[in-house]
């Protein structure tokens, strides 16, 4: 998605949620900082031309494993799930809010990590990122720059899924995605709603 077409959205979402584009922006160019990683290019290997099965962690994914094919892209917390099962995912797409120390192990031994950089997570990006030695792409919901990539999306499912069409996956399975979950706070609420007007923008009716 170009960042012009994306932009719109996310003024819009930054005023629904209060956010500040300013943080956003800041926490962008500390990532750049941490790490000089670009695996864009091995990213788009990996999807290019391949279904792919996006794994949200709604708590329905650990029903839906069996209907996993092709490229296993997880967000956040769902790579934990996928782990204890038994499966590996090969991408992980994360702003570090779930993310446990054996995706780190994982991306030492190839799975590719997805870092977002937004305002209120900076003391994660600093605490994560340098334990990361494996390859890495980086992201975020501001304006792009340098080896900092803005796919498209909000959350980390949608996200994922935006990643997905970006790189040309030739087939999106979305599984573990919830969006009327009641037992949310009002936030993630919120973002929920606005991933599925998301989602709904990408060709996926959830």
């Amino acid at each position: 998605m170009k960042y012009e077409d994306w932009e719109p959205v996310y003024q819009e979402i930054c005023e629904y949620f209060s956010f500040d584009p300013a943080e956003d922006d800041r926490a962008a160019h500390i990532l750049a900082d941490l790490t000089i990683q670009d695996a864009t290019d091995l990213l788009k290997s990996c999807i290019a031309g391949k279904p792919v099965t996006i794994c949200g962690n709604a708590p329905t994914l650990s029903q839906e494993l069996e209907a996993i094919t092709g490229v296993i892209i997880a967000a956040d917390a769902a790579s934990g799930v996928l782990i204890r099962h038994g499966i590996t995912p090969d991408v992980i797409v994360t702003d570090l809010d779930g993310i446990e120390d054996e995706a780190v192990t994982l991306n030492r031994k190839g799975t590719i990590l997805v870092v977002h950089a937004h305002g209120d997570n900076i003391p994660r990006l600093r605490t994560w990122v340098p334990r990361m030695k494996g390859p890495l792409v980086l992201t975020t919901q501001g304006k792009p720059f340098g080896h900092v990539y803005n796919f498209g999306g909000f959350t980390d499912g949608d996200r994922a899924v935006y990643l997905a069409h970006e790189m040309q996956a030739s087939d999106v399975t979305l599984i573990g995605f919830d969006l009327d979950d009641p037992v949310v706070t009002p936030m993630k609420k919120g973002k929920l709603q606005w991933a599925r007007k998301l989602l709904s923008l990408c060709g996926h009716e959830l």
